[in-house]
C-alpha cells in the first residue's frame, strides 16, 4: 500500500473534523437543494469564504458532499410542488409530479435516492480509473495543446445548447471572455478596462463574481417573481421509515437485475457528459431521461419511474465526471468545478497533470471523499424524504435576507474589500438580468475562468514559434486537437447560421 494512499486514508477517515464537516455539508446541501430556485452551485459559492479557513482535504470534502446532496435534494420540491429544486431536476418535473398525485411520492424519492448513490459511486470508480491515466497523457502537453483544449472547452459551452439557447450561450460566453480581459494583461503587463481604478488591476475577483452570479441573482429573481399558485398534492399514506428504506433498496436491486446494462449506460453517459466543459449534471439528466423515454414503447408508471431513475443516476455520475477535466487539465467541467479550481488555487494547489505526482495524497483523498459523500447521503437523504414537505415550505421572507447576509459577508471577508462587495452586487444584477432573459450563466463562468489562460497560452505559443501561426499545429497532439476544435466550431457556426434562415413553409 503506497504512502500517499495511507496518508489519504488518515486524512479522510482518521480525522473527526472531516467527518463533522461532511455531515454538516450534507445537511447544508440537502437544505439548499430542497429550496426551489436555489442551486448546488449557489451553495458552493456561498461556502467558498469559509473554505479559506479549511485545509484542502476538508474544503474539498465539504464541496463534494454538499453538491452531491443538493443535486438529490432538488428532487424534493420537484416531486412535492412540481418546482425543480435544481436545474438537473427540471428534466422530469412533470412526470414526477404526475406520479406524486397518485400517491407515489415517497417511493419515487426513495428510488431516486438509491439511484443517485449508485450513479455517484459509479462515477467515482470511473474518476479513479481515468484520472491518473489521462494525467500521464497530459504530461505530453505543451502550452499549444492547452490552448486548443481551452478552446474546445469554451466551444462545448455553446455546443450543449440548442436552438435559440445556442445564440444566448454564445453571447454569455463572449461576456465571460470580456470580463476576463479586465486588469493587468498576464502577457503584456498592461492595464485594460480598469478605468483608473487600482482595485481592478488584478482583474475581476472570481469569488465575489461567482457569489453575485449564483447567489444574489437568485434573490433578485425571487423578489421579482410573482407567487406561483401550486396545487395541493396528496402524498398518499405516509410510509414507515423502515418500509421506505426497504422499498428503495428493493427497487434498486430489481432495477439492476432487470436492466443492468441500461442502468450502467445511464451512469457512464452521465460521466461522459460531465467531462464536457459547460455541460454538467443538468444536461446529463435531460439526455438520460430523454433516452430512457425514447426506448419505451408504451408509457406506464413503472417505465416513468425507471426513466427518472436513469436521469438521477446520470446527473449524480456527472458530478464525478466533471472533476476529470478539472484535475487532469485544469479545465472546469461545470460551474462547481470552476469554483473548486479557484479554491484549490487559493490553497496553492494547481490542478493539472502534476497534481497526480506532487499532490498524490490529495488526489486519493478526493477519491475517498466521493465515496464517503455518496454513502453518507443515504441516511440523511432518507431522513430528508420524511421531512421533505416541511423543508420546502420555509417562507421566502425569512430565507432571502439570510442569503443576502451570506452574500455580503462572503464577498467582504475574502479580501476585506468593499470593492468586492460592489463587484458581487454588480454581478448579481447582471446574473439576474441574464437569467431573466434565459441567458445561461455557465458560459459566463467558463469565459471568466478560461479567458485569461486561453489568451496567455495563445501568446506563448506564437512567441515560441517566432510569430508563425504554424506553431499552433506543428505537434501531432496539437494538430489533432486543432482539427477537433475546428470541427466543433464549424458545426456550431453552420447550425447557428441555418437557424437564422427563415422557414420556407411558414
Amino acid at each position: 500500500m503506497s504512502e500517499p494512499f495511507v496518508q489519504a486514508l488518515h486524512d479522510v477517515f482518521g480525522r473527526p473534523d472531516v467527518w463533522l464537516i461532511v455531515f454538516l455539508s450534507a445537511c447544508y446541501g440537502i437544505f439548499v437543494g430542497s429550496i426551489p430556485g436555489l442551486t448546488a452551485t449557489m451553495a458552493v459559492a456561498l461556502f467558498v469564504p469559509m473554505a479559506y479557513w479549511l485545509d484542502p482535504v476538508a474544503a474539498v470534502a465539504a464541496i463534494v458532499t454538499m453538491v452531491a446532496c443538493a443535486i438529490f435534494a432538488g428532487d424534493l420540491p420537484t416531486v412535492f410542488l412540481r418546482i425543480p429544486g435544481t436545474p438537473a431536476s427540471a428534466a422530469y418535473a412533470d412526470e414526477a409530479y404526475r406520479l406524486t398525485k397518485k400517491g407515489q411520492a415517497q417511493r419515487l424519492l426513495g428510488i431516486a435516492l438509491t439511484c443517485s448513490v449508485f450513479g455517484g459511486l459509479l462515477g467515482t470508480v470511473v474518476l479513479m480509473l481515468l484520472g491518473s491515466q489521462l494525467a500521464r497523457v497530459a504530461q505530453w502537453f505543451s502550452v499549444t495543446e492547452y490552448f486548443w483544449l481551452y478552446l474546445i472547452g469554451l466551444s462545448c459551452a455553446v455546443l450543449v445548447s440548442s436552438g435559440n439557447a445556442r445564440w444566448k450561450a454564445m453571447l454569455s460566453l463572449v461576456l465571460g471572455l470580456l470580463l476576463a480581459t479586465v486588469g493587468l494583461s498576464a502577457v503584456h503587463v498592461q492595464p485594460r478596462f480598469t478605468f483608473g481604478w487600482p482595485s481592478l488591476y488584478q482583474g475581476i475577483s472570481f469569488i465575489p463574481a461567482m457569489i453575485g452570479l449564483f447567489g444574489l441573482s437568485e434573490v433578485f429573481a425571487n423578489l421579482s417573481a410573482q407567487e406561483n399558485q401550486t396545487d395541493q398534492i396528496q402524498n398518499g399514506e405516509t410510509t414507515s421509515f423502515g418500509r421506505l428504506i426497504s422499498e428503495a433498496f428493493s427497487g434498486l436491486a430489481t432495477r439492476l437485475k432487470q436492466r443492468p446494462v441500461g442502468s450502467t449506460q445511464a451512469g457512464l453517459l452521465g460521466v461522459l457528459i460531465g467531462m464536457l466543459p459547460g455541460a454538467g449534471a443538468d444536461i446529463a439528466a435531460w439526455v438520460a431521461f430523454a433516452a430512457a423515454k425514447k426506448n419505451v414503447a408504451e408509457e406506464s408508471d413503472e417505465e416513468s419511474i425507471r426513466a427518472i431513475g436513469d436521469a438521477t443516476t446520470a446527473n449524480s455520475a456527472a458530478l464525478a465526471g466533471g472533476w476529470i477535466p478539472a484535475l487532469v487539465f485544469g479545465i472546469p467541467g461545470d460551474s462547481v468545478t470552476a469554483i473548486v479550481i479557484g479554491v484549490l488555487m487559493m490553497k496553492n494547489v494547481t490542478p493539472g497533470p502534476a497534481i497526480f505526482e506532487d499532490q498524490a495524497a490529495l488526489v486519493y483523498s478526493i477519491y475517498l471523499v466521493f465515496l464517503l459523500a455518496n454513502l453518507i447521503m443515504l441516511p440523511i437523504g432518507f431522513l430528508a424524504i420524511r421531512l421533505g414537505g416541511f423543508i420546502v415550505s420555509i417562507p421566502k421572507r425569512y430565507l432571502l435576507p439570510v442569503i443576502v447576509l451570506f452574500c455580503v459577508t462572503g464577498s467582504y471577508a475574502l479580501n476585506g474589500s468593499l470593492f468586492d462587495v460592489g463587484t458581487m452586487l454588480v454581478m448579481g444584477i447582471a446574473g439576474w438580468g441574464l437569467s431573466r432573459h434565459k441567458f445561461p450563466l455557465g458560459p459566463v463562468v467558463l469565459g471568466l475562468v478560461l479567458g485569461g489562460p486561453l489568451e496567455e497560452r495563445f501568446i506563448q505559443s506564437l512567441t515560441a514559434s517566432g510569430g508563425n501561426p504554424v506553431g499552433l499545429v506543428n505537434r501531432p497532439v496539437a494538430a489533432i486537437l486543432a482539427v477537433v476544435a475546428v470541427i466543433i466550431t464549424t458545426g456550431i457556426v453552420r447550425t447557428m447560421v441555418r437557424e437564422l434562415k427563415p422557414d420556407p413553409s411558414v
